[in-house]
């Protein structure tokens, strides 16, 4: 299966409106970040995590023809807003899109997009979807899905493993229990905003202890801010780790691992 990187970029994106600091005015195409969003397929499958604010045109450039499910990480607007462009692939495909997440973030989605939810006049199109409050494993068109629950601040989101692939942005606080989840991993995708400490998001030595725990085989950076110029970050950062940038795309497997045992209460090397 294949991850794509729709968008690498915090809530502001890169460049960041009027500003004039060295990444916003960079000439190079690795520092322009659209939203933070992800693609998982293959050839049976497809699966979004979050709809950011470019989702239309990062869809367009990914050549996206379906979509069977998404799942979101939490409800602020970097990462929900580009909602209604789901509704071509309902039209396309004459069903409901699948979306998934937490309580809280479900709940949010169905009131910031209430018009999705109630009977409108006919005419204009708006999506359809049918919304699932999930807490345990499931699967997706066989693809299994692990919610992983952290913390943006105080507020309780997620995070995703699929095999041995796992997708963790927006948080600066990973419980004990979610940890356990994360070992064993192939590749470990984590939210990483910047050098200095944040309120709400991981910076780069807090992202860089939890690697050193973890002991993934490679970790890529999202959800970063004009703070980090891509190849200045990149020649300091270690071995096996990385910015990500948009359009990106790595291969991984979906289905468990004898490595995969080591997310249900198992430390790595234990």
């Amino acid at each position: 299966m294949k991850l794509r990187f729709l968008g690498t970029g915090t809530s502001h994106g890169i460049p960041v409106i009027g500003c004039g600091c060295p990444v916003c005015t960079s000439r190079k195409p690795k520092n322009m970040r659209t939203r933070c969003s992800v693609w998982l397929y293959n050839e049976e499958t497809s699966i979004l995590v979050d709809t950011a604010n470019e989702f239309r045109i990062q869809a367009v450039e990914a050549g996206m023809h379906d979509v069977d499910a998404v799942l979101y990480t939490h409800c602020h607007a970097d990462h929900v807003f580009g909602f209604d462009d789901l509704r071509v692939f309902s039209r396309y495909h004459q069903k409901k899109v699948p979306i998934y997440g937490n309580r809280p973030t479900i709940e949010e989605i169905c009131e910031v997009f209430g018009y999705a939810f109630r009977e409108t006049q006919r005419g204009g199109g708006k999506p359809q979807v049918y919304p699932h409050i999930i807490g345990e494993s499931f699967s997706i068109e066989q693809v299994p899905v692990i919610p992983i629950p952290v913390y943006h601040g105080v507020l309780p989101i997620y995070g995703y493993r699929f095999g041995n692939l796992a997708y963790v942005t927006d948080t600066n606080q990973i419980p004990p229990a979610s940890m356990e989840q994360l070992y064993g991993l192939e590749t470990l995708i984590l939210g990483v905003v910047r050098y200095e400490p944040h309120s709400t998001h991981m910076h780069i030595d807090m992202a860089l202890e939890i690697i050193e725990e973890l002991q993934p085989r490679r970790t890529y950076f999202t959800h970063i801010s004009h703070l980090l110029d891509h190849d200045d970050t990149n020649r300091r950062l270690p071995s096996g780790v990385a910015l990500a940038y948009d359009g990106l795309e790595i291969s991984f497997s979906p289905a468990p691992s004898p490595a995969d045992d080591h997310a249900h209460g198992g430390k790595k090397n234990a």
